[in-house]
């Protein structure tokens, strides 16, 4: 059966070498969500899109899909390049936990415009971020992303009451298996959370990526939105991004 050709916004997450000239790419499209494709001769130095290909770049590609696993790309427009994001260390280790959040969050082929949206604002913003001296992985803009890719996937924890007896009054920790915050009457949970943590995690929930440094995030509560997000990746998704831990 002959394959076919389409044409979709992407952005790069990750690539792989694959021979001496080709690379593997692991893209999330707008249209079918997360694609595995081979750009054959990327690495030659008169490849004419190899640059393009770089991961968190955002583009437009054609791909050419056969009865293979992988697609192929034959096509590549370049939308945004990216480019600062990429050459400064901090804002590289955030885009990279942003990346690797999307690989094991979204794997399917199955659209999200949401979630789509959500990832080129990310890199837009990001591109502004000036560089904290602290972690990368509690940054409040990266941190904002994953609880709304959270939200999105449906992992995002009930944090408005105790999941066990709907108070809203003495919130101590968050239980993963029981999907959200517990008080102190309940057990307490297995993650921590201050009064500073929960109002720092609900608040970059409620509001725009753009407005995270803004969102009166502390350094515990920082921590603590971690420790939450961490938990919920792998209680839900059964899995540990390596970005997190590096």
């Amino acid at each position: 059966m002959a394959g076919r050709s389409y044409t979709t916004e992407a952005v790069v997450l990750r690539s792989f070498r694959l021979g001496e000239a080709d690379r593997v790419l692991h893209v999330y499209t707008l249209d079918r969500g997360r694609v595995g494709a081979v750009a054959k001769g990327v690495r030659k130095t008169k490849s004419r899109f190899g640059a393009r290909l770089e991961p968190l770049s955002h583009v437009e590609l054609v791909l050419h899909q056969g009865s293979g696993e992988l697609q192929t790309v034959t096509g590549v427009s370049l939308l945004r390049s990216h480019h600062a994001a990429r050459e400064q260390p901090y804002r590289l280790n955030v885009g990279l936990v942003a990346a690797e959040a999307m690989l094991r969050l979204f794997p399917e082929q199955e659209a999200n415009e949401r979630a789509f949206r959500a990832l080129a604002r990310f890199l837009d913003l990001l591109e502004e971020l000036e560089p904290g001296g602290g972690r990368p992985q509690v940054d409040p803009l990266v941190l904002s992303f994953q609880l709304k890719l959270l939200w999105l996937s449906g992992y995002m924890p009930h944090l408005d009451g105790c999941v066990e007896c709907g108070s809203q009054e003495g919130l101590v920790g968050y239980a993963p298996a029981a999907g959200g915050a517990v008080c102190g009457d309940c057990g307490g949970g297995s993650i921590a959370l201050s009064a500073d943590g929960l109002r720092g995690i609900g608040t970059l929930v409620a509001t725009p990526m753009s407005d995270a440094h803004e969102a009166g995030l502390t350094d515990r509560g920082a921590w603590e939105a971690l420790a939450l997000v961490t938990a919920s990746y792998e209680h839900h998704g059964g899995f540990r991004l390596r970005t997190l831990s590096a």
